[in-house]
């Protein structure tokens, strides 16, 4: 389950920045998920109650926002929605899509005291 080495590292995060910016408690995570990044946003939600038991974080708050996925498609040069890595062009059928958005987890924003 990668969810849990996700959780991990956004721990980090949190520890790296509570260290650079003083706080000492963290309220609320906002993590950004990209549709085509294969977490499964439940299970992320239960690693991430398991990792930040007795952390900064223990009692923060996860919100998680979805990021659709977007691709260009090389052959008829049009931004196509995408909702696997490796999918067909809506527009032409064509499988030579280039990911645009979607692929990734960032943490955007954190609610600190």
């Amino acid at each position: 389950m990668h969810e849990m080495s996700l959780a991990e590292n956004v721990l980090q995060i949190i520890e790296e920045a509570a260290q650079h910016q003083s706080f000492t408690r963290v309220k609320t995570v906002w993590l950004e998920i990209g549709q085509l990044t294969c977490v499964e946003p439940e299970a992320l939600r239960f690693c991430f109650d398991v990792v930040m038991h007795g952390s900064i974080a223990q009692h923060a708050k996860l919100e998680i926002i979805d990021i659709l996925g977007l691709g260009w498609c090389k052959t008829c040069m049009q931004e196509v929605p995408m909702a696997t890595l490796y999918g067909v062009c809506s527009q032409c059928g064509n499988f030579e899509l280039e990911v645009l958005c979607g692929d990734t987890l960032r943490v955007k924003e954190l609610e600190v005291e």
